[in-house]
């Protein structure tokens, strides 16, 4: 968990705001809830003093069971609008949280977003969200509480003042007790979400591995790793709900021992005829929503706790940055006709040179990076980066593309700095193919679309420059083919070539590729820069590769060491000047 600490109140009221008149209409009706509770109080008091003949004006008995009914309808009436407009506010918020946390991930650096698995994102993602929606849902009950708390005190104490602090005193009890019991509900709810994000940590892997738990034969011990993991979950769930329990029964026995005392004094009043039975019914009836109220109360403070962690846990997620971003009001866009999004970005420039200079990044707590790396790529070339395994090359091209967040140096489209690479390169600026391309569980044409919606000739070039027509005519459903999870359903070098035409799809100006011919076998390698000369000429291409046939076309090729460039120049150059490139030539046995 982060150190960080975490304003809860602050955060709390940012949702309020958030849609403040759906707010203030569900405390309205639900405050409305709890304080009707008092009419059929006092309709009771009425029946019970007319019956015992206490009361000899007013209602009768008929009109007292008509205005009783009348009460029912109008109460579920009211119930049927609140539980309406309170579905309505709640998914709003929990809606609000995700997107901002989405959002926030998406402009941290590419490399660098998240340092927890998916299957722990996706428990904060749903787990510390639907906490956090509870716990907002109960704070309009808690005004509802306050509300009936003032009405129910004005007449009982109307009635008699002594007792009614008998009534309400339990609250004080509750109260100690939730706040005794603070710390270690949030140090057993921080387990217990830790233990559930390991599990759906551990269920992403699998399957996700599913290829290679099986060749390695490691069924068995994965199997008992996810046990282990679930019998861990188990025990801190298991802590966690006791207290809960434990809590819960704490504040109904407290509550409980309460009544008796109520009910004792109050029958000896009503023996020496201080009290009518009306007023003692009154305050019998009073006793369940008093009962219910400061059970309410307990439980408030129990679940602000947890959604302390809930909100530690959101914001860590989000990485560094204002938490209050977790709340920041933004339109959700849940009616009326979604917008599309800009395709070409806005005062674009063709490229005509591409200059990096004293580019410097090093991982967090590490001397791993690069450092001071200088070189220009012209428009329309052909620039390979090589070098030994470690010498930095794909963290330079995530440098320049901002996929991580560069210590210091700049980068350069046209002679203008580029203030935020990871915002700036975009297609048709420029498209990027990492050496492990992620395909989703889609079809291969969705795979290469991403919600675009060209022509179907121009998705058929970009198949075909990819080197990819072939494999698509011998699929049963072609384009319609679904690939599974990451791309399961299809080879190493279908993924890279399916990737490499989702790039070309977008017809971009700048191509990055890294390391992508390195599950293509050499012709396939061969006919793919071969194709992309022939159909897109003037296209600029930046290319990590140590293979033959991308050295060979390269206009320049930039050799990296231990982070650093240690020579520039074409193949011929480099073979006279490089001795680590002579090197590594003479040692490729492609």
């Amino acid at each position: 968990m982060t150190g960080k600490k975490i304003p809860t109140a602050q955060l709390g009221k940012r949702l309020i705001t958030f849609r403040k008149r759906r707010y203030l209409t569900n405390v309205a009706i639900w405050a409305t809830m709890w304080v009707m509770p008092v009419i059929p109080a006092l309709i009771t008091r009425a029946f019970f003093d007319r019956i015992t003949g206490e009361a000899t004006t007013g209602f009768t008995v008929a009109t007292l069971v008509a205005v009783m009914v009348a009460y029912g309808f109008a109460r579920i009436s009211i119930m049927v609008f609140g539980m309406w407009n309170d579905i309505h506010l709640v998914f709003r918020i929990s809606t609000l949280l995700r997107r901002n946390m989405l959002e926030q991930i998406f402009e941290l650096p590419g490399a660098q977003s998240m340092n927890e698995s998916p299957g722990e994102a996706i428990s904060r993602f749903r787990d510390d969200v639907d906490e956090i929606q509870e716990s907002f849902a109960w704070t309009i009950d808690m005004l509802g509480l306050f509300t009936f708390s003032a009405v129910a005190i004005w007449v009982l104490v109307g009635i008699d003042g002594e007792f009614t602090f008998y009534v309400f005193a339990p609250t004080i009890a509750v109260v100690w007790i939730a706040a005794a019991a603070r710390r270690r509900i949030k140090r057993y709810r921080e387990a217990a979400r830790e233990a559930t994000g390991r599990i759906t940590e551990a269920i992403g892997e699998m399957f996700g591995s599913a290829q290679s738990v099986k060749v390695a034969g490691a069924e068995r011990p994965m199997i008992a790793h996810f046990r282990r993991l679930n019998e861990e979950r188990r025990t801190v769930m298991v802590r966690d709900r006791v207290l809960t329990s434990a809590l819960e029964s704490l504040f109904w026995n407290t509550i409980s021992i309460g009544t008796g005392i109520i009910l004792i004094v109050t029958a000896g009043a009503m023996s020496s005829g201080e009290f009518t039975i009306g007023e003692f019914a009154v305050f019998v009836y009073f006793l369940g929503f008093v009962t219910d109220a400061v059970f309410f109360v307990g439980l408030f403070i129990a679940r602000y706790q947890q959604a302390a962690v809930s909100f530690g846990r959101m914001i860590e997620l989000m990485g560094e940055g204002d938490p209050m971003r977790l709340v920041e009001p933004k339109a959700l866009h849940l009616s009326g006709p979604l917008t599309e999004p800009d395709v070409i970005p806005p005062h674009f420039a063709p490229l005509q040179r591409l200059d990096i200079d004293d580019l410097t990044f090093h991982y967090p707590g590490s001397e791993a990076g690069i450092d001071q790396v200088t070189f220009g790529v012209p428009r329309g070339s052909f620039t390979v980066i090589t070098g030994r395994i470690g010498a930095g090359k794909t963290t330079l091209l995530r440098s320049i593309l901002g996929l991580v967040k560069m210590d210091h140096g700049t980068v350069s489209w046209n002679g203008e700095v580029i203030a935020d690479p990871a915002t700036f390169f975009i297609p048709p600026r420029s498209a990027y193919t990492p050496q492990v391309p992620r395909l989703f569980s889609m079809t291969l044409l969705q795979n290469l679309l991403m919600g675009r919606r060209d022509q179907e000739e121009q998705i058929m070039e970009a198949i075909d420059a990819a080197v990819m027509s072939t494999d698509v005519a011998g699929m049963a459903e072609g384009l319609s083919t679904m690939v599974g999870p990451m791309g399961v359903r299809l080879s190493g070098g279908q993924i890279q070539r399916s990737a490499t035409a989702r790039m070309f799809v977008r017809r971009p100006d700048l191509l990055v590729f890294d390391d992508v011919s390195s599950a293509l076998d050499v012709e396939t390698e061969r006919l793919l820069w071969e194709q992309l000369f022939r159909d897109r000429a003037g296209v600029t291409s930046l290319v990590v590769s140590h293979r033959l046939p991308a050295l060979q076309r390269a206009d320049q090729i930039i050799v990296m060491d231990d982070g650093r460039v240690a020579a520039i120049g074409t193949l011929d150059e480099l073979m006279d000047s490089s001795p680590q490139f002579r090197a590594m030539w003479e040692g490729n046995g492609e």
